[in-house]
């Protein structure tokens, strides 16, 4: 497959970069750069400009560029390129991509202290190394280090919850088997839950710091130790290119430092303005009075104690009216746990496109201590997805039966994901449908309606009552897809009045509802259910992620109703449309 527009843009522009670093003529330098910001702006097929001989039409084209254009575009290469850069130390072009460090610079340090990349300079600025070259001081080291700071913010995406949890977990695992470790717990956005995070956050507290940085440093998924003092160590992993911070701290101030360095920012900040109100202060390093008096704090708690307010659980300090809720004595108390659920809802298995069987899906949701599964799989309409025609359904019931007889303990409830086709008429037949305990009504396909468009879609599809359950309702993917437009308040008020329950899709790309619109649902008084959306037994862990979401919108055990046995479930499924 031929480059792209981005990809040759990128290597016309490391060219830029690399004539800088030999001293070129600065106009032929720029040269590149030009040629690169057409073929960014540019509307039309690259490809096509290409086999048309009519790169030159663009302004600031000339022959020799179009020729190397061309020749990348055909072949996938660029043997100029390619000597260019034989000719400088390997990783300058990542170098010379950290703010304020320009090219001429990025040069030396690679010559001379052998730096290699972003990971190589930091280390050599921790190290004082870089100071000690011409040209170089305490200043260019500290703001060499501010640079790699932002070029790693800017440069790493931030990874969805579901890929950067388990990986924090393993590693609070092994530093709470550490010498001396008191206590340890997750903070930062990994605690709360957010659906994205960027950096890990790990507290632990200890009489010493050093055994435990030592076997932190030691841990399987740790690349390298980016950075080491007193009662912070900062390493790379292997996995996802992922920083993680430990800090150490003497026991009587791990709740302090716990709460400061979960955050969110936001609410932190709230927080201090209370404190200073009652002549308090507050900082990772504990609670001190107007004299200076450190104040005992042994748990968060106790923290929100000295404040007046009710605690507050992670997942809902972003300052979004938890504190003023907290204030008043009116925060939900009973949030919704995992402990709360009963059974999973959404899975499909191997009959469309899952990875495992029906049985071996029971089982799985069996040894999570769950008591039923709803089969969900994609319905006729889903083609790319193996779909259900009506006739494979009806076969399926007949081993859900076998099955339900085999695996004692865990019921598998049958039911369907049914496409909401573009009219909003569901994808089987009432006479089908009436006959499931479960129907899942989802958009899959046509994501690109106008809001209207949509919105009368799914309101429509509402009118069937034998949809019980709104699939993944705005058909986001976290970071690869927008939702598609959809007047939510429509949606989720129809939801109420017509007796629809909403999914909280546990989907770490999909997390759909997101934590705004289970708060609305909430609001409105619309059931919900936490969703695994499971195409493997893994996936059943994803309602893990659900409940979290439904948690961070504000979600009582009360609203969940896959908290109650399966009888009751089906049941309730059934009267809510009646009503």
């Amino acid at each position: 497959m031929p480059p792209d527009k981005a990809t040759v843009a990128q290597v016309l522009r490391d060219i830029s970069l690399l004539l800088q670093m030999k001293g070129e003529n600065p106009f032929r330098a720029r040269a590149y750069d030009t040629a690169a910001d057409r073929i960014t702006g540019l509307g039309e097929d690259l490809g096509a400009l290409v086999r048309d001989g009519r790169l030159q039409d663009l302004p600031g084209i000339g022959q020799a560029i179009a020729e190397k254009v061309s020749e990348l575009v055909t072949t996938g290469k660029l043997a100029y390129y390619d000597t260019l850069r034989a000719e400088f130390p390997p990783g300058i072009l990542e170098l010379v991509k950290v703010p304020d460090l320009g090219p001429k610079k990025a040069l030396v340090l690679a010559r001379q202290l052998g730096v290699d990349g972003v990971d190589a300079l930091e280390k050599a600025c921790r190290e004082g190394r870089v100071r000690q070259l011409a040209g170089f001081g305490e200043k260019s080291e500290a703001k060499i280090l501010a640079g790699v700071e932002l070029y790693r913010r800017t440069r790493n995406p931030r990874r969805l919850l579901g890929e950067a949890l388990p990986v924090a977990e393993r590693l609070l695992e092994s530093i709470k088997a550490a010498p001396g470790v008191v206590r340890a717990s997750l903070g930062g956005s990994v605690r709360r839950r957010a659906e994205t995070i960027g950096d890990v956050d790990l507290i632990a507290s200890a009489p010493d710091a050093t055994a435990v940085f030592d076997a932190f440093s030691r841990a399987p998924e740790v690349a390298h130790v980016i950075g080491r003092g007193e009662s912070k160590c900062s390493v790379r992993l292997h996995e996802k290119d992922l920083q993680v911070d430990l800090r150490v701290l003497p026991d009587e101030d791990f709740a302090t430092a716990l709460h400061h360095f979960t955050g969110s920012k936001a609410h932190h900040m709230r927080l201090r303005g209370l404190a200073h109100e009652r002549g308090l202060k507050i900082s990772e390093w504990g609670v001190h009075d107007a004299d200076g008096k450190k104040l005992l704090v042994p748990d968060e708690a106790a923290l929100y104690r000295l404040l007046g307010m009710q605690y507050i659980p992670p997942e809902l300090r972003e300052d979004t009216g938890e504190i003023e809720a907290a204030l008043e004595g009116r925060l939900p108390e009973d949030l919704i746990t995992l402990e709360d659920i009963q059974g999973a809802v959404h899975a499909h298995s191997t009959w469309s496109d899952g990875k495992n069987s029906l049985e071996e899906m029971a089982r799985a949701a069996k040894a999570l201590g769950l008591k039923y599964l709803t089969v969900t799989e994609h319905s006729q309409a889903a083609i790319y997805a193996g779909g259900l025609k009506e006739e494979d359904l009806r076969r399926q019931w007949d081993e859900i039966d076998r099955v339900n007889e085999t695996v004692q303990g865990l019921r598998l409830l049958k039911g369907i994901e049914v496409d909401i086709l573009e009219s909003g008429a569901l994808d089987y037949s009432d006479a089908v449908l009436e006959k499931l305990e479960v129907v899942i009504g989802s958009v899959h396909v046509r994501h690109g309606m106008d809001e209207e468009q949509m919105t009368r879609r799914v309101l429509q599809a509402f009118e069937n009552p034998h949809l019980h359950i709104l699939g993944h309702a705005t058909g986001r993917l976290i970071q690869s897809r927008d939702p598609y437009p959809l007047r939510m308040e429509a949606v989720l008020d129809k939801a109420a009045e017509r007796g629809v329950v909403v999914e909280v899709n546990g989907s770490p790309a999909r997390l759909d509802l997101k934590t705004e619109h289970v708060r609305q649902a909430v609001q409105r008084g619309v059931t919900l259910v936490v969703s695994c959306d499971a195409h493997n037994t893994q996936g059943l862990g994803n309602l893990a992620f659900a409940v979290a979401t439904a948690r961070r919108g504000w979600a009582r055990k009360g609203s969940i109703l896959n908290t109650l046995p399966a009888e009751r479930f089906v049941d309730r499924l059934r009267k809510l449309r009646v009503a």
